[in-house]
């Protein structure tokens, strides 16, 4: 079985797909989150994984995030597309509104989030983690689409489940940072080791914490962040399938040749 372009995502994502077949894929760093449902659309082939099993037992800190991505690898996946909630830091960035991030902050902790581990020393850059090239066809899409998008965007991965503190939040915005989440990373880092383009596409749920000065800005909760998520579902949906018509899967960049120079 194989497979041009992942996506990980919500079990909502992949009801598009045709001549759907699950399968299991094993991997030497465990069971990924679910089965991966591979099927087709405008005559490409298609792996979709969501990223929290089918029936979201699996909270953000305990994703296996190496079999998921290693498992992507093994289909011959050259593309991953990733789609997730997110909350604002930035009162312009409002919920509704998609940002394609172009650099994340870690501020997790303990994730298996390499593959070389020794004694193959590898130091991959991740000066620009997410792909250029990916990145420009998701907003020419989002931009065609008429969508509310921004072009560009920090995304600070937190390690959760629960959500920041308000001083947390506050350091976030003033430094300038775009929106925070809990999935990104190490999901970026592990398809650049893996030599996979990587494009995320993050769906403003709610205002984070550090905003709550404001008067109309109230404390998140679960229960309002997957309302906002479930009224824009199908919006994300249309970005995700005119992003995949769009994408040519057999042209080369440079997220391809990510560990040439890299090993010692």
């Amino acid at each position: 079985m194989k497979a041009d372009i992942g996506v990980f995502g919500g079990t909502g994502f992949f009801s598009f797909l045709e001549n759907v077949e699950q399968i299991d894929v094993e991997t030497s760093f465990g069971a990924t989150s679910d089965r991966i449902s591979v099927g087709e659309y405008k005559g490409k082939k298609i792996a979709f994984l969501p990223r929290h099993r089918h029936d979201y037992s699996i909270p953000p800190h305990m994703i296996n995030f190496r079999a998921n991505i290693y498992a992507m690898k093994s289909l011959g996946v050259k593309k991953i597309i990733s789609p997730c909630s997110c909350g604002s830091l930035q009162l312009g960035i409002k919920p509704g509104d998609l940002v394609i991030p172009d650099q994340f902050i870690d501020r997790t902790k303990g994730r298996k989030d390499t593959f070389y581990d020794g004694p193959k020393i590898t130091f991959v850059s991740g000066a620009e983690p997410y792909c250029s090239s990916l990145r420009e066809i998701a907003i020419e899409c989002g931009r065609k689409l008429k969508l509310p998008i921004h072009e560009r965007g920090t995304v600070v991965v937190i390690q959760g489940p629960h959500f920041s503190t308000k001083a947390e939040s506050c350091w976030f915005s003033k430094m300038g940072w775009s929106v925070v989440n809990m999935t990104q990373y190490p999901e970026v880092i592990l398809a650049r080791e893996q030599e996979i383009c990587f494009c995320g596409i993050a769906l403003v749920t709610d205002y984070d914490a550090g905003l709550q000065g404001h008067p109309e800005i109230k404390s998140v909760e679960a229960k309002d962040f997957m309302k906002v998520f479930n009224a824009n579902i199908e919006t994300v949906k249309k970005l995700l399938l005119e992003i995949i018509e769009k994408t040519d899967v057999e042209k080369e960049c440079s997220c391809n040749a990510a560990l040439k120079n890299a090993t010692l």
